[in-house]
């Protein structure tokens, strides 16, 4: 009985001890702390392998951008990509994000309202996953942001450039950003005499060493900032030392040893009487190649405005030393100069130079056709001539402006005056008063025949770049026919005019031997190229009509044909994943169809931008308006190397060049691109098209082809090219030549 009592009593201590222990004992377990995260935080932003964060509502309407499906590139928003993945709802909510490798390819889609984007390749990806953790699992409570550092990503000012350029390496720390010199350098102060070199590559001692003393003065002057910056975040060297002086143009090839490289048979290579080099800048034959360094960065060379607001000569000193450069002559001296203290004996007068270069607003070749036949008689032949006189008085002859010449045309047709015989109405004037009525029939046809085939020719004196403009004067109707040698002209892009004087009455129009030969000779039938005179008694009353449509560059529709009407935007990617050696490939196929036009300001017209997240404007339409001037701009665009945003690029041509276009000419940009744009090309591409801009799209290697349809105006008429490799890209200049002169050909005639 006592031995039941006592196995009772234990049993119930034991019981009452096992219940006490956890409530007793019992430890609280800590609570998970979330932290909050805005919509627009990248997973690549923040230094932890795995971690929980809290998303706010509402992040589907920021539109912030997301690459990838399941696996997402870590350039992506962590909130975003939570919603794509259906994590989470636009309400916001926990997310888990765990780090993983790169991948070679994201693949976009739409789903649960979010659009994510393809992209070929990144460097880190991560996963989302419910913010609910693991048992046991407690994740930091806060979150580690990677300092901000230089990438090719462009995404801040310049100020911020300049505080990562004052950075060590990663083993050292971080400095403060303050001018203080470094320990192994000198404590001598510094001045802007030694600032004005870009900064060399910051893999040396000598190249660290200039780092730092660029950096101590940059805080000073932004253009210096801009080079700094611009070094530490891109070391490179564009050419090789061997070839900088004079560099090869058209590599063909990725590796740098390819520099003799060139596609055989291709029929595009640089012309070295197009492109002659610029001696101020590359023919400097003690440079070394540290020197070579610095002068790749660009776009352009420090000056010494950049110091002291003076204008004065591109330094090319080595050291950074200043030395000042009149901008006329160096070490001149007043008295070798033509200065004295008497008065200089009055030197002989040296001929007259013209009082204008004539009329820049009118640049045309102009030839007239005189009539000469014995019928118009010598009172209305001196009238003629009298005419020819005060044209040329109004229109201000002169080289560069309006060159006139005149034909006399009877039996056949003679040369009175050629194009290049004076530079001046005074001459002109003179020129015709020697003119001597030769008589003959009215043949006009031989006349057309004769300026198509001879006289606008460069021998002659045909400028190229000036529109041709015949203007015939015909007393009565002409003997011979006209259509044909009209039309033979017109296709030459000869601009037709008919001035016709005392034209044939009803009984005289049967003996005609061509009815309605006006309509037949003239470049359109608008009224716009003929110009009946009722009178000779009238005919000076035409002088200022004729003048004025003649001049009026943007009609003379004839002179316009698929070489000489357009301003052609080209839109070029410099992204990083294009490298060095494929953007000159590329600027060597833009100069290759650009060598393709006729290229003046009264012919074609080139642009050109450059664009990674950012836009650059290379040069402007009418710029350059020499053939060889504007392949030398071609050949100086440096590669820029950042993000791909082509979208914004499209805008910014459209608002840098296209709004300066000409009416009456044809826009066309060319966009050259080799990836998938970080932005939306769609709508930036419609509102082009919709201001009549023709686009042509060319992508390369990981360009995107729905991107390139978006981009061309009519993918199913060729305006869009993919094209496998950069070293390809020559073979498609006929093409685009081709299809640019057919569209031309076929458009609509008024």
């Amino acid at each position: 009985m006592i031995r039941s009592i006592t196995v009772i009593f234990y049993a119930f201590l034991l019981s009452w001890a096992c219940w006490a222990k956890p409530n007793g004992s019992k430890s609280k377990k800590p609570k998970q702390v979330v932290p909050d995260i805005e919509c627009d935080v990248r997973a690549g932003k923040i230094n932890l392998p795995e971690f929980i964060a809290k998303c706010p509502a509402h992040c589907k309407e920021t539109k912030q951008q997301v690459y990838g499906t399941g696996v997402f590139a870590s350039i992506s928003s962590i909130c975003n990509a939570a919603i794509h993945s259906g994590v989470i709802t636009n309400a916001g909510g926990k997310v888990i994000v765990r780090k993983m490798a790169g991948q070679n390819v994201y693949k976009g889609s739409n789903s649960n309202g979010v659009r994510s984007l393809s992209l070929p390749k990144w460097r880190e990806s991560f996963v989302v996953s419910v913010g609910k953790p693991k048992k046991g699992v407690i994740y930091p409570s806060t979150l580690d942001y990677a300092p901000s550092r230089p990438t090719y990503v462009k995404t801040g000012p310049k100020d911020t450039k300049l505080a990562a350029l004052t950075t060590l390496p990663p083993t050292t720390a971080p400095e403060a950003t303050t001018t203080t010199p470094e320990p192994t350098t000198t404590t001598a102060p510094t001045t802007t005499t030694t600032t004005t070199m870009p900064p060399p590559p910051p893999t040396t001692t000598k190249a660290r060493a200039a780092v730092h003393k660029i950096r101590d003065a940059g805080s000073s002057h932004p253009y210096l900032a801009h080079v700094a910056a611009a070094s530490s975040t891109f070391p490179r060297r564009d050419w090789p030392p061997s070839s900088y002086s004079r560099p090869d143009w058209f590599p063909g090839a990725r590796r740098p040893a390819d520099v003799s490289y060139a596609v055989p048979d291709s029929g595009y290579a640089w012309s070295e009487t197009e492109t002659p080099e610029i001696p101020a800048r590359d023919l400097r034959p003690d440079i070394s190649e540290y020197e070579r360094w610095l002068y790749s960065f660009g776009p352009y060379p420090p000056r010494a405005t950049d110091l002291d607001g003076s204008h004065k000569m591109p330094l090319h000193l080595p050291q950074g030393k200043v030395e000042p450069v009149d901008a006329w002559k160096q070490d001149a001296n007043p008295y070798e100069s033509g200065f004295s203290l008497r008065e200089p004996e009055p030197l002989p007068r040296a001929p007259e130079p013209p009082a204008s270069q004539g009329d820049p607003n009118c640049k045309v070749d102009l030839a007239f056709l005189m009539d000469g036949s014995w019928s118009i008689g010598k009172r209305r032949f001196k009238i003629q001539k009298d005419f020819l006189a005060e044209v040329a008085q109004v229109i201000n002859v002169g080289m560069a402006g309006p060159m006139m010449g005149i034909i006399q045309y009877g039996d056949e047709p003679v040369t009175e005056i050629s194009l290049r015989a004076h530079s001046s109405s005074k001459d002109v004037k003179s020129a015709i008063d020697k003119i001597v009525q030769k008589g003959g029939m009215s043949n006009v046809g031989k006349a057309l025949s004769y300026i198509n085939k001879q006289y606008f020719s460069d021998a002659n004196g045909n400028r190229g770049g000036a529109p041709n403009v015949a203007v015939v004067l015909v007393d009565g109707w002409p003997t011979d026919k006209v259509e044909e040698a009209s039309r033979l002209a017109r296709e030459s892009g000869i601009n037709i005019f008919f001035v016709t004087i005392e034209g044939p009455d009803e009984n005289e129009k049967q003996n005609l031997v061509e009815a309605n030969f006006v309509d037949k000779a003239v470049c359109r039938t608008n009224g716009f190229f003929s110009l009946p005179v009722n009178s000779w008694f009238a005919l000076r009353k035409a002088v200022q009509p004729l003048v004025k449509r003649v001049c009026d560059t943007d009609r003379l529709v004839c002179s316009k044909t698929c070489l000489n009407a357009n301003d052609i935007a080209f839109v070029i990617d410099g992204s990083s994943s294009v490298g060095t050696g494929n953007f000159r490939t590329v600027l060597q196929f833009v100069a290759n169809v650009t060598r393709e036009f006729e290229i003046s300001d009264t012919d074609t017209r080139v642009g050109a931008v450059q664009y990674t997240y950012e836009q650059r404007l290379e040069f402007a339409f009418g710029q350059y308006n020499n053939k060889a001037e504007l392949l030398n701009a071609i050949k100086r665009i440096n590669y820029w190397s950042g993000g791909t945003s082509t979208g914004a690029a499209i805008t910014f041509a459209a608002e840098q060049l296209f709004s300066k276009s000409k009416p009456n000419k044809r826009k066309i940009m060319i966009v050259i691109t080799d990836g998938r744009s970080y932005d939306d090309v769609r709508a930036p591409a419609l509102a082009v098209h919709r201001q009549g801009v023709i686009a042509y799209s060319i992508g390369i290697a990981w360009a995107a082809q729905d991107e390139l349809e978006y981009i061309a105006t009519d993918p199913d008429k060729e305006h869009s090219f993919f094209v496998d490799e950069f070293d390809n890209l020559y073979r498609y200049v006929p093409k685009i030549i081709h299809n640019i002169c057919q569209e031309f050909n076929s458009q609509p005639r008024n």
